[in-house]
């Protein structure tokens, strides 16, 4: 029987010239360009690691460049934990394929056998003192031709970089100030943009008195098209006065209604939805269920709020736009500006620069939008617009809200027989670039505008959407698992770091500790004895006894686990986490084992699993978007809570380090059992079982009342 033949990386064969990934310059220097864009993430350290290591270069030689449409492959979109996956896999390849092409080069121009030579930082030397390097070669050898299959890339033995930490290369410019971020960066002939938007949701501008408003000194133009409305001035202080006079003098129409924000598992039932079998398994020998335990779990919707509000340039030159953007996708956002610009995909460049908090559809696309409708109305001088926070918590996406009922039949000995498992949500994807219509924000204000887009979500190959993390791992005998999508949308959701699986982790491993509890059961044992994958129990085993699972109960201390893999097919991960229960929880001790197969930056797998963590208490003890029945009224810090530093758990890590496994993602792997472990630490504190986020005192009180 024959091997299969050898398989390009998926973005390798989307992308296959080598010369757009991997370039050479007489300096010395190695420019590598993946098309994934840093987030805060660290993906730039891991990615220059694996390109170091396959090219015999030292790390400092690597200049990683910026994303953009111009010249970097397109890599779709920097999400779903996948950066290492597809773009480290990918550069991985191209490199040890390049490396091969110059040895072939050297053995060309030395007369050497290329099993004979040497790389050593780029010098590739031979016997008899015979050398050349890369930067030599460079004119002599053509990366202008797409990759092939056949090159085989370094076993992990011989990887001198990837498997240890090294410092991130994107922290010394953060650390002394310098400008990376987008909001730091000022063009020549730099003006300052802003838009006009209701606070009433969905209304339409019916009139603007802009008389007043040009009065502002500084003012250069007032822009309208429909209900988008806009000015540019030549500082952000007129910018903003100008603003403050145009809203005072806007008539708006009525809107549309929003939810009733107390009854949200109610809305979500009620609404016309798209039903999806995500999943079914039959028993083989059924046995009969003598109770069936119903339990209904929730989220809210959750803001992205992140920590600097969403900003964009761009600029015009006659018909060609330049963007600068934060956004998650570079190719996708150009997309969705060619449609709504009307313009051939080619006359627009969108380029990367790194903005202080992403992780999701946030508002980074919407406001490339509004600085390119803006900077068209000023000639050439580029245009940068920053959301306000108000902007940022009432007009971005949000996380979709989610309500889940779990259905477990138990026999008389209160084993699992049976599993059923519904979703009601609305869809958790309405990112740019991948419809025929735009998902952009503006596109729906200008006056021919486009249908606000449902969300949807992504395919379960892809990891799914309102359904991520919903199919159990556990070997239950049976299952059925139901994902219901709204096809209505009246608040505006899209991706949030971990799409479902925060919700379904959260409710699946709620319910398995209960049963744990009927059954009297040690909680992490009836886990480990309902797996078969030894990667999932070695996680929790690792977790257990790093935590020193446990420990001697204490009066007002619970202790609760969480465990889940990534979509399934990702980085698997527990969590145990310490609480305290006084007037308020607070989450003392995060333990966490994750294994994520070979750990390219192991610190750098820390420092996601470390953010992830942190992120997800703050997601479980605080975060919930507010709003009447006609606007969103969490739009300030003090109305949306975080965590405060004062607030942060003691977060403790170790990675399960397997170098002989392909490496996967480790930026979403935390949240979900985080936030199961929290909830699971509540009822063990304080014997109260808090089946809706956020779990607030309220919520405590209002459990407690119930079950009572």
């Amino acid at each position: 029987m024959t091997s299969p033949a050898p398989k390009l990386p998926v973005s390798l064969t989307a992308n296959p010239r080598l010369s757009s990934w991997v370039r050479f310059s007489g300096d010395g220097r190695v420019a590598i360009s993946p098309g994934k864009v840093e987030i805060g993430q660290g993906v730039v350290t891991a990615l220059a690691q694996i390109a170091a290591d396959e090219l015999d270069v030292d790390l400092g030689r690597i200049d990683m460049i910026r994303a953009s449409t111009a010249m970097s492959p397109n890599e779709g979109v920097t999400s779903g934990s996948l950066s290492i996956q597809q773009s480290g896999r990918a550069l991985r390849h191209a490199c040890a394929e390049v490396r091969q092409h110059f040895l072939a080069a050297a053995t060309e121009r030395l007369g050497v056998d290329a099993a004979l030579l040497d790389i050593d930082d780029g010098t590739i030397s031979g016997p008899g003192n015979v050398t050349t390097s890369y930067w030599e070669l460079a004119g002599e050898v053509s990366l202008d031709h797409d990759a092939t299959a056949g090159a085989p890339a370094k076993g992990a033995a011989r990887r001198a970089l990837a498997g240890h930490s090294v410092p991130r290369v994107d922290i010394p410019d953060k650390v002394f100030a310098r400008p990376r971020f987008i909001h730091d960066c000022a063009l020549p002939g730099l003006l300052h943009g802003r838009v006009l938007r209701p606070d009433v949701s969905r209304a339409n501008l019916i009139a603007l008195d802009e008389a007043s408003a040009r009065a502002v000194p500084g003012l250069v133009a007032i822009v309208r098209d429909g209900s988008f409305a806009g000015l540019v001035a030549d500082g952000e202080a007129a910018a903003e006065a100008a603003l403050k006079i145009l809203r005072k003098g806007a008539t708006w129409s009525a809107g549309e209604p929003l939810p009733d924000e107390d009854d949200l598992a109610g809305f979500l039932k009620s609404e016309p939805v798209e039903t999806t079998v995500i999943d079914t398994r039959t028993a083989t020998s059924p046995k009969q269920a003598v109770r069936i335990l119903r339990r209904q779990y929730t989220r809210p919707y959750i803001a992205h709020a992140s920590i600097a509000p969403s900003c964009a340039m761009a600029r015009w030159d006659g018909d060609r736009v330049h963007v600068w953007t934060h956004s998650q996708g570079v190719y996708l956002l150009r997309a969705d500006l060619a449609i709504v610009l009307k313009l051939p995909a080619e006359s627009i460049v969108v380029e990367h620069m790194e903005g202080a908090g992403c992780y999701g559809h946030n508002a980074a696309d919407d406001v490339a939008l509004d600085a390119v409708l803006l900077a068209k109305a000023v000639g050439g001088r580029p245009v940068r617009v920053q959301w306000s926070r108000h902007d940022e918590m009432s007009h971005a996406p949000f996380g979709a809200a989610m309500a889940i009922e779990i259905e477990a039949d138990l026999d008389a000995d209160n084993e699992i027989v049976g599993w059923r498992h519904a979703i009601w949500s609305n869809g958790h994807a309405a990112r740019p670039g991948r419809a025929t219509q735009p998902a952009l924000l503006a596109a729906t204000e200008i006056e021919n505008p486009y249908p606000r887009m449902i969300s949807t979500n992504p395919p379960a190959a892809n990891g799914g959407g309102g359904d991520r993390n919903s199919v159990p791992l556990y070997d239950f005998p049976a299952w059925t698992i139901t994902s219901h999508r709204l096809l209505t949308m009246p608040v505006r959701t899209s991706a949030l770091r971990t799409l479902g699986a925060q919700g379904n982790v959260f409710a699946i491993e709620s319910l398995i500790d209960e049963i744990a509890c009927l059954r009297g059961e040690d909680p992490i044992a009836l886990r480990l004895r309902h797996l078969r994958d030894e990667r999932a129990k070695d996680v929790i085993r690792v977790a257990a006894r790093r935590a020193q699972w446990k420990p001697q109960k204490r009066s007002g201390i619970g202790y609760g686990v969480g465990f889940a893999r990534y979509k399934n097919t990702g980085a698997y991960c527990a969590a145990i986490a310490e609480i305290e229960g006084a007037d308020d929880i607070r989450v003392k001790r995060l333990t966490l084992a994750v294994d994520v197969g070979e750990a390219i930056n192991p610190d750098g797998v820390i420092n996601q699993i470390e953010g992830g963590a942190i992120q997800a208490t703050s997601w479980v003890l605080k975060e919930r978007v507010r709003f009447d029945r006609t606007r969103i009224t969490s739009a300030s810090w003090t109305d949306y809570p975080i965590l405060r530093f004062s607030e942060v758990p003691a977060v403790d890590v170790e990675i399960i380090q397997r170098p002989e496994i392909e490496p996967v993602g480790a930026g979403e792997a935390a949240h979900g059992p985080v936030t199961a472990a929290i909830a699971n630490a509540v009822y063990d504190c304080l014997g109260v079982r808090v089946r809706d986020l956020p779990i607030t005192r309220d919520r405590i009180i209002a459990a407690a009342e119930l079950a009572s």
